[in-house]
This record gives C-alpha cells, structure tokens and sequence, in this order.
C-alpha cells in the first residue's frame, strides 16, 4: 500500500467517525441512550470477536489476572466516556460534541503527567491553554450559554483520554489490541444494557427505528474503522496520521451541518478552530522534534 492509499484510508476512519456523531444523535429521537449504547457495543464485539480468536492464535503467553483487571478497567473508563458524550447528545449539537470529544488528545498527557509522573512536553500547556480559549469562544464568549451538554462531553474527553492511557498500558503487557477491544466493548455493552434495564424503557418498536443507526456505530464505527486505522497508520507516518485522523471533527462538523441543519456563529467558528489547532499540536510537536533528533 503506498503512502496516499494509507491516507485515504485513515481519512476514511476519521469521516466514519465524523459520521457516527450524527448516528448517536439522531437515534435518542427513537431509544434511550443506555440502550443504544449497550446494544451498540454488543454489535461492535461480535463483530470484532472473528478478529480476536485469530489474534489469540497467534498469541505467545497467556493472559494473566492482572491483564483481565486492566481490560475490565479499559472498559469502565469506555462506559464512562460513552455514557456521558451520550447524554451531552440531548443538550448539545454534534458540531460542539465532535469538537469537544476531541480535546481528548490534551488529556492524554496531562493524565500520564498526574497518574504516571511523566514529564510533559512543553506543548501541552500552550495547548490546554488554547483549547480552554476554544471551549470559551463555542460559548460564543460567555461560560453561561455552554450546555449541560457541553459539560458532560468535556467529562467524556477525560473519560477518552483515561481508556487512551489504560488501553496502551495493556497493550505493551500484552500484545493484544483487538483482544482489549473487545473486552472494553462487552464490559461497556453489559454495563450499559444493566442501566438501562433499571431506567429506561424499550420496545421491539423503538429498537426497530434506531436499528439503523445502532448497526452503523457498532458495524462501521466501533469495527470497520478500527480496521482501518490499524492498517492506514502501518504505511504512513506519525505526523500525517495525527492530522488525518484529527479531522474527525471536521466531519463531525461538516455532517451536523450538512445533514441536521445545524449552525453557530463566527465566534463559535472561532472556538472550534482553536481546539483544532491544540489537538493537532499535542499530536505534531513532540513527533516531528522527535523526528528531527532522530535524523540530526
């Protein structure tokens, strides 16, 4: 595969997950959302299952209780994201829920700094700087207007950047990427699906009407495009990955736009600008001053 091939693989993750907002969206007009959350992830892990039984062939060790301890703490931390970027869906507009969500690439380090005593890259605090500015200026320059929505989906990032942190840690003892997957899917699945039993009602009839959107997040969302990030990062590099990738708000965006008629004003444009641009300078900086001192 050559390099522009890998690109336009990735860019087709991050326009599958720019379009699984808009799915999340649309489909509480039909389910509630511990519903659609416990029944999306139960489609991602069947369908990831056939790739983790052909991992697990491969595998040289066994996994020990300390690795299904950190797998089922994976999973809490993707409940935790998942439910709360859910239910900021009902007070929020995907274009401010994408963006948001995304601010998970700030608080990756800033958790390795506080729980895993990592020295940060100078970057990191411009950057959270820059996207606290971002978060203001969506606000159209009062705190006030931000929704309770907007809140929760600040919580998600930080959920995001905690399964980030604790998916890599199991990943070195492991080996195991699509195996943590799926252990983080069933555990987010059986967590959702217990809530929801308790809080929500459901019908035949109203997982009918979101089936769709339930089938395209846990089909295409949670396991085509996994696929494909996996295979697009293995022929490009590191930088060029990150802004791809990245552009998963920009379709988040550009789709809540295009498809649910959403808006914002010049200093909502503004805001989203700047978390775009902290985002994409916690994943460039330190890799392209690696990259230098590597080739110096």
């Amino acid at each position: 595969m050559t390099r522009i091939q890998a690109n336009l693989v990735l860019l087709l993750a991050a326009a599958i997950w720019g379009g699984g907002f808009v799915a999340q969206s649309t489909a509480m007009k039909a389910i509630g959302p511990f519903w659609f959350i416990g029944l999306r992830f139960a489609v991602a892990t069947i369908v990831i299952l056939p790739f983790v039984w052909m991992e697990n062939r491969r595998a040289e060790k066994p996994l020990t209780r300390g690795n299904w301890l950190s797998f089922l703490c994976t999973g809490i931390a993707l409940f935790g994201g998942a439910a709360t970027q859910q239910l900021g869906l009902l007070t929020t507009s995907v274009t401010n829920s994408s963006f948001i969500t995304g601010l998970y690439v700030v608080f990756v380090p800033l958790i390795a700094v506080v729980f895993l005593r990592r020295q940060p890259h100078w970057i990191i605090w411009p950057a959270a700087l820059t996207a606290l500015s971002g978060i203001y200026l969506l606000s159209g320059g009062s705190l006030s207007r931000l929704t309770s929505g907007d809140f929760l989906t600040v919580v998600c990032a930080v959920f995001w950047a905690a399964q980030i942190t604790l998916a890599g840690v199991s990943v070195r003892e492991t080996g195991r990427p699509l195996g943590i997957s799926a252990a983080q899917f069933a555990v987010t699945a059986v967590l959702a699906l217990i809530v929801a039993a308790l809080v929500e009602p459901i019908s035949f009839a109203a997982i009918g009407a979101a089936l769709g959107e339930i089938l395209y997040v846990g089909i295409f969302s949670s396991g085509l495009a996994f696929a494909l990030q996996v295979i697009g990062q293995r022929y490009t590099s590191a930088p060029q990955a990150a802004i791809i990738l990245s552009s998963e708000a920009l379709f988040g965006a550009s789709l809540g736009a295009l498809l649910l008629g959403e808006t914002m004003g010049p200093l909502g444009y503004a805001g989203c600008a700047l978390m775009f641009s902290a985002m994409l300078a916690v994943e460039l900086v330190p890799e392209l001053k690696r990259r230098r001192s590597v080739t110096a």
